[in-house]
């Protein structure tokens, strides 16, 4: 029963719905990074490299083979080609790369407005100078004092 209780308590507190934010929020963002990788990156980065389009490099082990066919009849079978899709990890170790700067750089700006915000209170406001009358006020009263 306890457990129960506190998924109730963690769900009411609302760091359900925060949490679910941040996920949809961060599957959005995932998605433009990633037509920022590649439809934006991706294209020039495969010309300097002599054209390469890195999503089809790759090692194959077995190739593949279509089954041929007797009329309706499969002489031998289809086989699928067997292969190390090592440019689809290159692809994905690019976009990584690019998803933690980017989310580097947002963090860093959101702390930077942070320390901004908790500096500005920190730093009072240095006093008005004394009016006219307490400037004389205080000239009288040294002059009684003597």
């Amino acid at each position: 029963m306890g457990i129960v209780k506190e998924f109730k308590e963690f769900a009411v507190k609302g760091n359900m719905l925060d949490m679910a934010v941040g996920i949809i929020i961060g599957g959005a963002f995932g998605k433009i990074v990633s037509s920022l990788v590649n439809d934006m990156l991706m294209p020039p980065l495969g010309m300097l490299l002599g054209k390469v389009d890195f999503t089809n490099l790759k090692a194959v082990l077995q190739k593949g083979q279509e089954a041929v066919m007797d009329g309706v009849n499969v002489v031998t079978p289809a086989v699928s080609e067997v292969s190390i899709n090592y440019g689809l990890f290159i692809q994905n170790i690019i976009d990584f790369i690019i998803v933690a700067f980017s989310i580097f750089l947002v963090i860093k700006a959101m702390n930077n407005l942070k320390k901004k915000e908790e500096a500005a209170p920190a730093t009072p406001a240095a006093p008005p100078p004394p009016s006219d009358e307490a400037v004389l006020l205080k000239e009288i009263r040294d002059l009684l004092k003597k």
